[in-house]
């Protein structure tokens, strides 16, 4: 952003501005994917791993700010927008966590640099901690799931990405809605 410290320009965000960024985030991060799993060349951390961390920018950058104005200055056009980008998120997490080929690159990786001895690992602590946690990840979102577990997966995920929308909406509702009566002979006292 062109603003100091490259904060977001909050005053010139509209509501009706997110839809159409997190469907170009969307289009934008599974191109990326398709990159990385289309990539003719061996696996290695740059074109792998590396490459999953710089994926998905627009997306990141878009629901960062989108869901912290949604958790504290919503409006009837933001939680409509979040009804719509809530499953397209769940079906593109699924869709990169779940897909075969992908983490075939991303074990392929992990494998090689866990079978090194310590005095030959070449990746720093940072790129370390990225192989694992990037692993990890893979292996903790059911990437190593059959097929039928797959689905079952995907379906719960879409479920609990509702119910937390869901959640998050009443909480703030109570929250808006929330008010503390002090009778007039007791308001001497708090002040």
């Amino acid at each position: 952003f062109n603003t100091p410290h490259q904060t977001p320009p909050f005053k010139e965000i509209k509501a009706e501005h997110f839809l159409p960024a997190f469907e170009e985030g969307i289009k934008q991060s599974r191109a990326e994917i398709d990159s990385i799993v289309n990539n003719p060349d061996a696996p290695t951390f740059e074109n792998t791993i590396e490459a999953l961390e710089r994926q998905g920018h627009l997306l990141n950058r878009t629901a960062e700010i989108f869901f912290s104005l949604l958790s504290s200055s919503t409006s009837p056009v933001m939680q409509e927008t979040a009804n719509k980008v809530t499953p397209m998120l769940t079906e593109l997490g699924n869709d990169i966590s779940l897909n075969e080929k992908l983490f075939e690159r991303v074990k392929t990786v992990y494998d090689y640099y866990t079978e090194s001895t310590w005095d030959e690992y070449p990746l720093d602590k940072e790129q370390d901690m990225l192989l694992n946690s990037t692993y990890k990840s893979f292996a903790r979102n059911g990437a190593a799931l059959s097929e039928e577990d797959k689905e079952t997966y995907r379906k719960l995920t879409a479920e609990l990405g509702t119910q937390t929308l869901d959640f998050d909406k009443n909480a703030l509702d109570e929250m808006n809605t929330f008010s503390l009566n002090i009778p007039l002979e007791d308001s001497a006292k708090v002040v």
